[in-house]
Order: C-alpha cells, then sequence, then structure tokens
C-alpha cells in the first residue's frame, strides 16, 4: 500500500503500474496537455506541469520508492521534517508556483504548496523538479523523436506550426534537466575454436544482470538465459549483439555484445577465409621426397606426396578446403599447405664432402 496516489492520479494509473505503463501514460498526456497545443487553453500549462512532474518521480526507481513509502512532502524535504515557517508566501513550497496543490502532509495534516521548480535544492537539501519542457524534450528524445519533436504532433491532430522547436519554455525558473546518459555497451569476449566456426552452432550462456523491481523500485540480480547463434564462417571480432539485456541503468538497459576471439589451432592458421597448415620436412626428405597425411578443418584427411626435391617457403593450394564464408556458407576459402625444411646444426667433414660430390 502506498502513502499517497496524487502522482499516480495525475497520469490516471494505479500505483501497481510497470515502468513501460508510466512512459506510454506521460506521452499521451503531455503531447494532449502540452501549451503549444494549447495556446487558447491556460490551465493546460499547469496539467502539463503536473504530468511532467509526476513522471520525473515515478519514472526514476529510487524515487518513486520513496514517494510510495512516505509521500511527496517527504520527498521534497529530503527526508527531514519541514520547519516552522518553512512554507513560502501562498503555501507554496519553497515559494514557487506550478505543479499540485493541497497535498498531505506527514502525520495526517494537510497543507497547500505546490511543486518547486527553483533548482535550489529544496529546503534541508531536499528534492526539486526540473524545468517541464525539459522533462518532456529528454524524454522525447529518449523515444527515438530526435531534435524535431514537435513534428508529431501534426500526425495527432495538434497545431505545432509544421513541425520544428516549441517555443514554450515553461516558467517558474526551473534548472534544466541534466541529459540522460545513452545507454552503454558492455563487450564480452566468447571464445570459440575454428571447428565451431567451421559449423556454426547454437551456444547457451547464463549471465547475471542488475534491474529493479517494477512495483518496490529495489535493486534485484537475475539470471538470463542467452541463446548465442554462431553463424558458419564467423571471423575473429565479429560481434554477435544483444539489446537490452545487460543492467539496467538511468539511460534504460545496457546492451550486451559478445566479440568472437578465435582459440588457437594446433593444425591450422587462419587468414581470411583461408587455413594454413605447415609440413616439415628434414633435409633429407626435401631433397629425396616425402609423403604426409594433412586432416582437414571439417574432419577429413588427404595424402600430399612429393617427389622432391621441395625448396623451404613451398606451397600447394586446395581450393574449397578453408572456412565458409560468413555472406555465402555455401563457398569456402582455400587450405594452403608450407613447406618448411629443417636443417642440420652441424656436418661432419666427411658429410660435407658427400655433399659436394653429389651436389
Amino acid at each position: 500500500m502506498v502513502a499517497e496516489t496524487k502522482l499516480y492520479n495525475a497520469l490516471e494509473l494505479s500505483p501497481s503500474a510497470t515502468q513501460e505503463e508510466i512512459k506510454k501514460a506521460y506521452r499521451k498526456a503531455a503531447l494532449k496537455y502540452h501549451p503549444d497545443k494549447n495556446k487558447d487553453k491556460p490551465n493546460a500549462e499547469e496539467k502539463f506541469k503536473e504530468v511532467s512532474q509526476a513522471y520525473e518521480i515515478l519514472s526514476d526507481p529510487e524515487k518513486r520508492k520513496v514517494y510510495d513509502q512516505y509521500g511527496l512532502d517527504f520527498l521534497l524535504r529530503g527526508g527531514t521534517e519541514a520547519p516552522p515557517g518553512a512554507e513560502g508566501p501562498g503555501g507554496g513550497f519553497g515559494g514557487m508556483p506550478g505543479g499540485f496543490g493541497g497535498m498531505p502532509g506527514i502525520g495526517g495534516k494537510t497543507r497547500s504548496f505546490h511543486y518547486t521548480t527553483d533548482g535550489g535544492g529544496g529546503l534541508g537539501g531536499g528534492f526539486s523538479f526540473t524545468n517541464a519542457q525539459s522533462i518532456f524534450e529528454d524524454f522525447m528524445k529518449s523515444q527515438g523523436g530526435g531534435d524535431d519533436l514537435f513534428a508529431q504532433f501534426n500526425s495527432l491532430g495538434g497545431n505545432g506550426g509544421g513541425g520544428g522547436r516549441s517555443r514554450y519554455r515553461g516558467s517558474g525558473g526551473g534548472r534544466r534537466r541534466a541529459p540522460t546518459p545513452e545507454v552503454t555497451i558492455v563487450e564480452k569476449p566468447l571464445m570459440l575454436s575454428l571447428e565451431e566456426l567451421f559449423s556454426g552452432r547454437q551456444k547457451k550462456m547464463r549471465i547475471q544482470r542488475k534491474t529493479y523491481e517494477e512495483t518496490s523500485g529495489k535493486r534485484k540480480v537475475e539470471d538470463k538465459l542467452l541463446n548465442i547463434e554462431i553463424k558458419p564462417g564467423y571471423k575473429a571480432g565479429t560481434k554477435i549483439k544483444f539489446k537490452g539485456v545487460g543492467d539496467q541503468e538511468e539511460g534504460g538497459t545496457q546492451d550486451l555484445h559478445f566479440v568472437i576471439k578465435e582459440k588457437e589451432h594446433k593444425d591450422f592458421k587462419r587468414e581470411d577465409d583461408n587455413l594454413r597448415t605447415y609440413v616439415e620436412l628434414d633435409l633429407k626428405e626435401a631433397l629425396t621426397g616425402w609423403t604426409r597425411t594433412l586432416p582437414t578443418i571439417d574432419g577429413k584427411q588427404f595424402t600430399l606426396t612429393k617427389a622432391g626435391p621441395t625448396g623451404p617457403g613451398y606451397t600447394e593450394v586446395y581450393p574449397d578446403r578453408g572456412m565458409p564464408k560468413s555472406k555465402k556458407p555455401s563457398e569456402r576459402g582455400d587450405m594452403i599447405v608450407e613447406v618448411k625444411v629443417k636443417f642440420p646444426t652441424s656436418l661432419t667433414l666427411a658429410q660435407k664432402s658427400q655433399l659436394k660430390d653429389i651436389l
């Protein structure tokens, strides 16, 4: 049970409303009462302030939690009892007009006051509201409205003047709302073998994320199971992106990007879509011939025989035995076989003499 419901009433919501329902209700009410759409209705500006200020509290899980438990009066005072005579002229809390009046106070008392927009932090370091127009602009931008906020009024039957910026800047000297931080992107390495990148697969990964409970606003940690699709041919550096699955923060919910890292392979070195493998020969094999059975990335084998001589750095290219091409998985790169020759570290005089006679 909440201490009071006046902010919820302003947005025509119940205290059990989710954050998504709060956003939808505010958007509807703010567009309905915005002064640029209601120039012939003087009361619209007050309604616009009410719904904007209600949204500023209810959209913040921590402030909402304090409001639900103790009410707005407590929140504006910063959690302390107001000293005698602290109310401004006319019953305004902080002496500034704009917003609600007749809010019940702590201890069952009823006092008439208005939201303060003086930016001075309120009495005793309490909360003070942002300028209503600033709240609205930041909200619209966070919903993808961009800078041309009032072009949307045309499609909603408003008279915003055919687009452009709002001329309404609000009254009461309220502070400008700090820009909402952009949603951060968290990158995590995803180590994969060449075999996994060759065939592609689905990997399940369990992560922990920090969120807020919808009703109480308490911070909590929850598990989330992600299904990661790895397509054949993905390369190191490829990012597999998940939107809105990370920690919940002020700007929204973090995006999570898995960045592919290739595990070192015992047989192959990847070069784009090609695979390079090495055959090491001793000097005798290089001069007289050799045979090797070589593995392929798809688990097969083939035999390579050369009569010799074979020089260091000699290569042979085998088409369609490399990695799949990610954009055309039916096509594959090449397998490149490169020869390395291991020379003896020392020779006797007799061996040198024999080689001179042979060569």
